[in-house]
Protein backbone atom coordinates (compact mmCIF):
# COMPACT_ATOMS: atom_id res chain seq x y z
CA UNK A 1 0.00 0.00 0.00
CA UNK A 2 0.89 3.79 -0.81
CA UNK A 3 0.35 6.51 1.37
CA UNK A 4 0.07 9.83 -0.02
CA UNK A 5 -0.30 12.18 2.60
CA UNK A 6 -0.50 15.20 0.08
CA UNK A 7 -2.08 15.59 -2.91
CA UNK A 8 -0.77 19.14 -4.41
CA UNK A 9 0.76 19.25 -7.43
CA UNK A 10 0.44 15.65 -8.06
CA UNK A 11 -1.14 13.85 -10.99
CA UNK A 12 -3.48 11.01 -9.03
CA UNK A 13 -3.95 7.99 -11.77
CA UNK A 14 -8.04 7.19 -11.76
CA UNK A 15 -9.07 5.18 -9.34
CA UNK A 16 -11.77 3.50 -7.13
CA UNK A 17 -12.20 4.64 -3.70
CA UNK A 18 -14.55 4.68 -0.39
CA UNK A 19 -14.23 7.36 1.93
CA UNK A 20 -14.45 7.27 5.55
CA UNK A 21 -12.19 7.87 9.09
CA UNK A 22 -12.43 4.02 9.52
CA UNK A 23 -11.37 3.98 13.42
CA UNK A 24 -10.01 0.67 14.42
CA UNK A 25 -10.50 -1.10 10.30
CA UNK A 26 -12.73 -3.03 12.12
CA UNK A 27 -14.68 -5.78 10.45
CA UNK A 28 -17.12 -3.90 8.84
CA UNK A 29 -14.45 -1.46 7.26
CA UNK A 30 -12.46 -4.69 5.83
CA UNK A 31 -15.82 -6.22 4.12
CA UNK A 32 -16.47 -2.49 2.39
CA UNK A 33 -12.15 -2.55 1.32
CA UNK A 34 -13.02 -6.11 0.07
CA UNK A 35 -15.99 -4.57 -2.33
CA UNK A 36 -13.38 -1.21 -3.34
CA UNK A 37 -11.23 -3.67 -4.57
CA UNK A 38 -13.33 -6.08 -6.27
CA UNK A 39 -14.78 -3.12 -8.03
CA UNK A 40 -11.22 -2.33 -8.41
CA UNK A 41 -10.12 -5.28 -10.97
CA UNK A 42 -13.54 -5.59 -12.73
CA UNK A 43 -12.45 -2.13 -13.87
CA UNK A 44 -8.51 -2.32 -14.03
CA UNK A 45 -7.87 0.28 -11.64
CA UNK A 46 -6.23 1.07 -8.58
CA UNK A 47 -8.07 0.72 -5.26
CA UNK A 48 -8.06 3.53 -2.50
CA UNK A 49 -9.19 4.92 1.11
CA UNK A 50 -9.86 8.44 1.83
CA UNK A 51 -9.67 8.68 5.26
CA UNK A 52 -8.79 11.57 7.63
CA UNK A 53 -5.37 11.98 10.35
CA UNK A 54 -7.49 13.67 12.81
CA UNK A 55 -11.71 12.92 13.43
CA UNK A 56 -13.67 15.65 11.71
CA UNK A 57 -15.59 16.28 14.79
CA UNK A 58 -12.46 17.60 16.37
CA UNK A 59 -11.93 20.03 13.77
CA UNK A 60 -15.31 21.33 14.45
CA UNK A 61 -14.51 21.20 17.81
CA UNK A 62 -11.11 21.77 19.08
CA UNK A 63 -12.23 20.98 22.49
CA UNK A 64 -13.50 17.62 21.42
CA UNK A 65 -12.00 14.49 21.91
CA UNK A 66 -13.36 11.56 20.75
CA UNK A 67 -11.89 8.27 22.62
CA UNK A 68 -10.74 5.88 19.51
CA UNK A 69 -9.66 2.76 18.82
CA UNK A 70 -6.27 2.79 17.47
CA UNK A 71 -4.02 6.19 16.55
CA UNK A 72 -3.56 7.32 12.91
CA UNK A 73 0.06 5.56 12.40
CA UNK A 74 -2.04 2.14 13.78
CA UNK A 75 -4.91 3.20 11.66
CA UNK A 76 -2.76 3.23 8.48
CA UNK A 77 -0.62 -0.56 9.52
CA UNK A 78 -4.05 -2.05 9.87
CA UNK A 79 -5.48 -0.09 6.47
CA UNK A 80 -2.17 -1.68 4.67
CA UNK A 81 -2.94 -5.33 5.93
CA UNK A 82 -6.28 -5.18 3.63
CA UNK A 83 -4.19 -5.17 0.66
CA UNK A 84 -5.66 -1.88 -0.56
CA UNK A 85 -3.63 -0.31 -3.13
CA UNK A 86 -3.73 3.83 -2.03
CA UNK A 87 -4.38 5.35 1.23
CA UNK A 88 -5.06 9.20 0.17
CA UNK A 89 -4.36 11.20 4.03
CA UNK A 90 -6.42 14.30 3.68
CA UNK A 91 -6.76 16.99 6.25
CA UNK A 92 -10.63 17.28 7.13
CA UNK A 93 -10.99 21.66 6.87
CA UNK A 94 -13.80 23.82 8.02
CA UNK A 95 -13.59 24.38 4.31
CA UNK A 96 -14.62 20.99 3.54
CA UNK A 97 -16.93 20.80 6.38
CA UNK A 98 -19.39 23.47 4.91
CA UNK A 99 -19.16 21.88 1.24
CA UNK A 100 -22.24 20.31 0.02
CA UNK A 101 -21.97 16.45 -1.51
CA UNK A 102 -22.22 17.62 -4.71
CA UNK A 103 -19.28 20.16 -4.05
CA UNK A 104 -17.18 17.40 -2.21
CA UNK A 105 -17.60 15.07 -4.89
CA UNK A 106 -16.85 17.59 -7.80
CA UNK A 107 -14.16 19.53 -6.13
CA UNK A 108 -12.63 17.02 -3.69
CA UNK A 109 -12.79 13.46 -5.37
CA UNK A 110 -13.13 14.53 -9.11
CA UNK A 111 -10.87 17.45 -9.73
CA UNK A 112 -8.32 16.84 -6.57
CA UNK A 113 -8.42 12.90 -6.45
CA UNK A 114 -9.51 11.66 -9.75
CA UNK A 115 -11.91 9.62 -8.33
CA UNK A 116 -13.50 7.29 -11.03
CA UNK A 117 -15.79 4.85 -8.74
CA UNK A 118 -16.90 5.83 -5.31
CA UNK A 119 -18.39 3.08 -3.35
CA UNK A 120 -20.46 4.14 -0.58
CA UNK A 121 -20.66 2.22 3.08
CA UNK A 122 -24.59 1.31 3.19
CA UNK A 123 -24.97 3.93 6.30
CA UNK A 124 -22.36 6.23 5.39
CA UNK A 125 -23.19 10.09 4.75
CA UNK A 126 -20.84 13.02 4.01
CA UNK A 127 -21.65 16.69 2.89
CA UNK A 128 -22.77 19.43 5.09
CA UNK A 129 -25.21 18.63 7.55
CA UNK A 130 -25.20 15.10 5.95
CA UNK A 131 -28.60 15.98 4.46
CA UNK A 132 -28.11 13.72 1.02
CA UNK A 133 -28.59 10.43 0.81
CA UNK A 134 -27.09 7.39 -1.78
CA UNK A 135 -29.97 8.00 -4.56
CA UNK A 136 -28.04 11.90 -4.41
CA UNK A 137 -25.03 10.94 -4.96
CA UNK A 138 -25.61 8.64 -7.64
CA UNK A 139 -27.24 11.25 -9.60
CA UNK A 140 -24.06 13.88 -8.47
CA UNK A 141 -21.95 11.54 -9.97
CA UNK A 142 -23.73 11.07 -13.10
CA UNK A 143 -23.57 14.94 -13.73
CA UNK A 144 -19.83 14.84 -12.75
CA UNK A 145 -18.45 11.53 -14.29
CA UNK A 146 -18.58 9.59 -10.64
CA UNK A 147 -19.80 6.30 -10.74
CA UNK A 148 -20.86 5.82 -7.16
CA UNK A 149 -21.72 1.76 -5.84
CA UNK A 150 -23.56 1.13 -2.96
CA UNK A 151 -21.38 -1.57 -0.73
CA UNK A 152 -23.44 -4.30 0.79
CA UNK A 153 -23.81 -4.71 4.83
CA UNK A 154 -21.57 -7.37 6.73
CA UNK A 155 -23.74 -9.98 7.22
CA UNK A 156 -23.03 -10.59 11.54
CA UNK A 157 -25.44 -11.82 14.32
CA UNK A 158 -24.73 -8.14 15.70
CA UNK A 159 -24.00 -5.02 14.11
CA UNK A 160 -20.37 -3.96 13.84
CA UNK A 161 -19.14 -0.57 14.86
CA UNK A 162 -16.40 1.30 15.95
CA UNK A 163 -18.84 2.86 18.86
CA UNK A 164 -20.55 -0.53 19.56
CA UNK A 165 -16.19 -2.30 19.78
CA UNK A 166 -15.47 0.64 22.35
CA UNK A 167 -18.20 -0.22 24.20
CA UNK A 168 -17.06 -3.85 24.09
CA UNK A 169 -13.82 -2.83 25.45
CA UNK A 170 -15.12 -0.59 28.07
CA UNK A 171 -17.23 -3.67 29.23
CA UNK A 172 -13.87 -5.52 29.86
CA UNK A 173 -15.38 -7.49 26.88
CA UNK A 174 -11.65 -7.76 24.97
CA UNK A 175 -12.99 -11.19 23.36
CA UNK A 176 -15.77 -10.11 21.65
CA UNK A 177 -14.54 -7.00 21.13
CA UNK A 178 -11.66 -8.97 19.07
CA UNK A 179 -14.19 -10.55 16.87
CA UNK A 180 -15.75 -7.61 16.04
CA UNK A 181 -12.09 -6.06 15.14
CA UNK A 182 -10.76 -9.15 13.33
CA UNK A 183 -7.98 -9.24 15.54
CA UNK A 184 -7.29 -8.56 19.49
CA UNK A 185 -6.93 -5.11 20.48
CA UNK A 186 -3.70 -3.76 21.38
CA UNK A 187 -2.50 -0.72 23.52
CA UNK A 188 0.91 0.78 23.01
CA UNK A 189 2.86 2.37 25.35
CA UNK A 190 5.95 3.56 27.17
CA UNK A 191 7.58 2.22 30.48
CA UNK A 192 7.70 4.57 33.40
CA UNK A 193 9.20 3.93 36.33
CA UNK A 194 5.84 2.74 38.79
CA UNK A 195 5.78 2.00 43.17
CA UNK A 196 8.28 -1.31 42.48
CA UNK A 197 5.57 -2.78 45.13
CA UNK A 198 5.13 -5.60 42.62
CA UNK A 199 8.58 -6.83 42.81
CA UNK A 200 8.93 -6.81 46.68
CA UNK A 201 5.97 -9.61 46.42
CA UNK A 202 7.40 -11.74 43.84
CA UNK A 203 5.23 -10.28 40.75
CA UNK A 204 7.91 -7.32 38.78
CA UNK A 205 5.59 -5.36 36.65
CA UNK A 206 6.31 -2.72 34.03
CA UNK A 207 4.41 0.01 34.21
CA UNK A 208 2.60 1.73 30.58
CA UNK A 209 2.14 5.28 30.21
CA UNK A 210 -0.26 5.07 26.63
CA UNK A 211 0.96 6.87 23.85
CA UNK A 212 -2.24 8.41 23.09
CA UNK A 213 -4.58 10.21 25.71
CA UNK A 214 -7.28 9.28 23.52
CA UNK A 215 -7.12 5.76 23.32
CA UNK A 216 -9.70 3.42 24.59
CA UNK A 217 -7.87 1.75 28.03
CA UNK A 218 -10.12 -1.34 28.48
CA UNK A 219 -12.16 -1.68 31.88
CA UNK A 220 -10.53 -1.78 35.16
CA UNK A 221 -9.41 -5.55 35.58
CA UNK A 222 -7.16 -8.54 35.48
CA UNK A 223 -6.28 -9.58 31.39
CA UNK A 224 -4.44 -12.00 29.57
CA UNK A 225 -2.09 -10.49 27.69
CA UNK A 226 0.22 -10.79 25.01
CA UNK A 227 3.50 -8.81 24.97
CA UNK A 228 5.62 -7.12 21.99
CA UNK A 229 9.08 -5.99 23.27
CA UNK A 230 11.67 -5.59 21.18
CA UNK A 231 9.75 -7.81 17.93
CA UNK A 232 10.01 -10.57 20.75
CA UNK A 233 6.19 -11.71 22.25
CA UNK A 234 6.13 -13.21 25.62
CA UNK A 235 3.04 -14.02 27.57
CA UNK A 236 1.56 -11.86 30.67
CA UNK A 237 -0.90 -10.63 33.22
CA UNK A 238 -2.49 -7.33 32.69
CA UNK A 239 -3.45 -5.06 35.62
CA UNK A 240 -5.64 -1.80 34.93
CA UNK A 241 -6.53 0.05 37.87
CA UNK A 242 -6.47 1.82 41.06
CA UNK A 243 -4.68 -0.35 43.12
CA UNK A 244 -7.13 -0.12 46.05
CA UNK A 245 -5.41 -2.32 48.03
CA UNK A 246 -2.24 0.41 48.25
CA UNK A 247 -5.03 3.38 48.33
CA UNK A 248 -3.39 4.87 45.41
CA UNK A 249 -6.11 7.70 45.66
CA UNK A 250 -6.99 8.19 41.97
CA UNK A 251 -4.30 7.49 39.53
CA UNK A 252 -4.94 4.78 37.13
CA UNK A 253 -2.02 2.34 36.84
CA UNK A 254 -1.37 0.15 33.81
CA UNK A 255 0.55 -2.72 35.15
CA UNK A 256 2.15 -5.91 32.82
CA UNK A 257 4.20 -8.74 34.44
CA UNK A 258 5.55 -10.43 31.64
CA UNK A 259 6.55 -13.77 31.85
CA UNK A 260 9.80 -15.67 31.49
CA UNK A 261 11.51 -12.32 30.98
CA UNK A 262 14.51 -10.77 32.46
CA UNK A 263 15.68 -7.17 31.43
CA UNK A 264 15.39 -3.32 31.89
CA UNK A 265 12.75 -1.95 30.26
CA UNK A 266 12.34 1.45 31.48
CA UNK A 267 11.87 4.12 28.40
CA UNK A 268 11.41 1.04 26.05
CA UNK A 269 8.17 0.83 24.14
CA UNK A 270 6.28 -1.81 24.30
CA UNK A 271 2.53 -3.26 22.79
CA UNK A 272 -0.29 -5.06 24.70
CA UNK A 273 -2.53 -7.57 23.22
CA UNK A 274 -5.31 -8.38 24.92
CA UNK A 275 -6.55 -12.10 24.87
CA UNK A 276 -9.57 -12.29 27.96
CA UNK A 277 -10.62 -10.70 30.88
CA UNK A 278 -10.01 -12.49 34.00
CA UNK A 279 -11.21 -10.89 36.90
CA UNK A 280 -12.55 -7.05 37.94
CA UNK A 281 -10.18 -4.69 40.09
CA UNK A 282 -10.56 -5.68 43.64
CA UNK A 283 -9.46 -4.35 47.32
CA UNK A 284 -8.27 -6.66 49.52
CA UNK A 285 -6.97 -6.76 53.39
CA UNK A 286 -3.51 -6.61 52.68
CA UNK A 287 -0.31 -7.27 50.36
CA UNK A 288 -0.29 -11.15 51.64
CA UNK A 289 -4.11 -11.31 50.52
CA UNK A 290 -3.21 -9.22 46.98
CA UNK A 291 -0.20 -11.47 46.60
CA UNK A 292 -2.51 -14.55 47.12
CA UNK A 293 -5.11 -13.69 44.29
CA UNK A 294 -2.27 -11.99 42.11
CA UNK A 295 -1.00 -16.24 42.28
CA UNK A 296 -4.00 -17.55 41.32
CA UNK A 297 -4.48 -14.92 38.73
CA UNK A 298 -1.32 -16.20 37.08
CA UNK A 299 -2.51 -19.51 37.43
CA UNK A 300 -5.53 -18.60 35.53
CA UNK A 301 -3.39 -16.33 32.85
CA UNK A 302 -1.40 -19.42 32.48
CA UNK A 303 -4.32 -21.54 30.90
CA UNK A 304 -5.94 -19.57 29.43
CA UNK A 305 -2.65 -18.59 27.33
CA UNK A 306 -1.80 -22.45 26.69
CA UNK A 307 -5.22 -23.17 25.88
CA UNK A 308 -4.60 -20.29 23.14
CA UNK A 309 -0.96 -21.39 22.11
CA UNK A 310 0.24 -18.33 23.38
CA UNK A 311 2.75 -19.97 25.99
CA UNK A 312 6.41 -18.68 24.10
Amino acid sequence: MELIDSIQNKQLKPMVATIGFFDGVHSGHRYLIEQVREEARKRSLPSAVITFPVHPRKVMNSTYQPALLCGFEEKVERLASTNIDYCVSMDFTLEISRMSAEQFMRNILKDQLNVKTLVIGYDHRFGHNRIEGFEDYVRFGKEIGIDVVQAKELNELEHVSSTRIRTLLMEGNVEAAANMLSYNYTISGKVVEGFKVGRTIGFPTANIRVWEDYKVVPAYGVYAVVVHVNNVRYGGMLYIGKRPTLHNGENVSLEVNIFNFDGDLYNQSLTVEFIEFIRPDEKFSGLEELKARIGKDKCTVLAVLEKRLLLF
